[in-house]
């Protein structure tokens, strides 16, 4: 398979030119100007081409929550947004905690082969908050563990849990979040478990990623950890630097005050801040209404994102492009993120100078809550190409059993 981008604006992390990009077998062959093939071209003029984003932070509810996603409108929810890699955390029906799971997952993707997809196994089996005998048996497929979505109670739990993961090079994504505290007080609740791990992970030298972060308290404890050199990375999401308190909408954690979003763009502009990560969670409007948390984030992250951060003059486009494809890729361990010879041919055409009203009757996945309804941003996904293959373009996707 082949395909030539042609005319584009070239950026990744390191660089931003004009040029073109042939693609063959799956792989960035040559980057170059008036660089001519006999095979499939797309004139990308007036086109802004970036490495596909990476998301290591995802719920796409199969198995057992069906009717709120999906592995294929998951996936086709991603190739919407730009991403061609997704990270799916563990809270199914079963909990993510055996190897067969991940199997089913895995294979799963493979038959809808739109996006590629790694399954988080749970820490404690079952989220039962003590038990983490699993994990002396998972396949060698899984690179996180977490119970996302509740969090580990127990510090003598995350203690071993912590030194489990360093034996087996396995990398922890923190839910941060005491469930005792939460009641009382959200902030308090981030910001404890937050310093908790830090420590657990300084003590265990295991590798530590937070999730979602939100408060002040919770950036300031990383910034620390970072400082001191510990292995510990962390992912803001969109919502929570595009909205305050100010609106009613329920995610986990919340939103915060305008401090602390002014703080979390402050932390993406200095660089302390990893990887933008959505927290994608489908739910049904009954489910919404019921008090489930969270939003349908793949298909809006880019372009929140893009508006908030770089039409508003606080980052690059090389510097989202670092935190949305770059690093996450490397966490992954994948072979993707740049647009480099050798690395995967897995791109993202971007229409950065027209805004769109952000409208989720058009969205692929199943879920509709989104506080972005009506919103104006920047950075239309006209095309996603996975291994040199188009597997979305704005007029529908490749296929027509997709």
């Amino acid at each position: 398979m082949k395909l030539l981008i042609k005319n584009a604006r070239i950026v990744d992390w390191s660089q931003d030119l004009i040029g073109d990009v042939y693609i063959e077998n799956g792989i960035i062959k040559e980057i170059g100007q008036d660089l001519y093939k006999d095979c499939e071209t797309i004139n990308a003029n007036g086109l802004t081409l970036l490495p596909s984003f990476i998301d290591l932070h995802v719920h796409f509810r199969e198995p057992g929550y069906e009717y709120k996603e999906d592995l294929e409108t998951g996936s086709k929810s991603a190739i919407r947004g730009g991403y061609t890699a997704v990270n799916l955390m563990g809270n199914t029906k079963p909990i993510c905690s055996d190897e067969k799971i991940v199997e089913y997952v895995l294979n799963r993707a493979k038959e809808i082969g739109l996006v590629d997809i790694h399954q988080t196994v749970s820490i404690t089996k079952d989220f039962n908050g003590t038990d983490i005998g699993h994990l002396d048996n998972l396949p060698d497929t899984v690179r996180f563990i977490s119970d996302d979505g509740k969090g580990v109670l127990n510090n003598k739990v995350m203690l071993d849990t912590m030194i489990k993961a360093k034996e087996k090079d396995l990398v922890i994504i923190s839910h941060a979040e005491d469930e005792d505290i939460t009641p009382f007080c959200t902030r308090l609740s981030e910001n404890i478990i937050t310093s908790r791990d830090i420590e657990l992970a300084k003590y265990t030298k295991a590798k530590l990623h937070m999730a979602h972060v939100s408060t002040i308290e919770a950036m300031e404890y990383i910034i620390e950890a970072k400082k001191r050199g510990y292995d510990v990375t962390c992912e803001i999401a969109p919502h929570h630097i595009a909205f305050t308190n100010e609106v009613d909408f329920r995610v986990n954690p919340p939103l915060r005050n305008q401090e602390d979003v002014d703080f979390l763009i402050k932390c993406i502009k200095d660089g302390w801040v990893d990887m933008i990560a959505t927290d994608h969670a489908p739910h049904t409007t009954e489910d919404k209404e019921k008090g489930a948390p969270g939003l349908v984030g793949l298909e809006t992250s880019f372009s929140v994102s893009y508006t908030k951060l770089v039409r508003e003059g606080h980052i690059t486009l090389n510097e989202l492009s670092k935190i949305m494809s770059k690093n996450p890729a490397n966490l992954m361990k994948l072979n993707k993120g740049e647009i480099k010879i050798g690395f995967d041919g897995d791109l993202v055409l971007v229409d950065i100078d027209n805004k769109y009203k952000i409208n989720p009757d058009d969205f692929a996945s199943k879920g509709r809550n989104t506080p972005f309804k009506g919103i104006e941003t920047y950075g239309i996904v006209e095309k996603t190409i996975k291994a040199g293959k188009v597997v979305y373009s704005k007029e529908g996707y490749s296929n027509d059993d997709r």
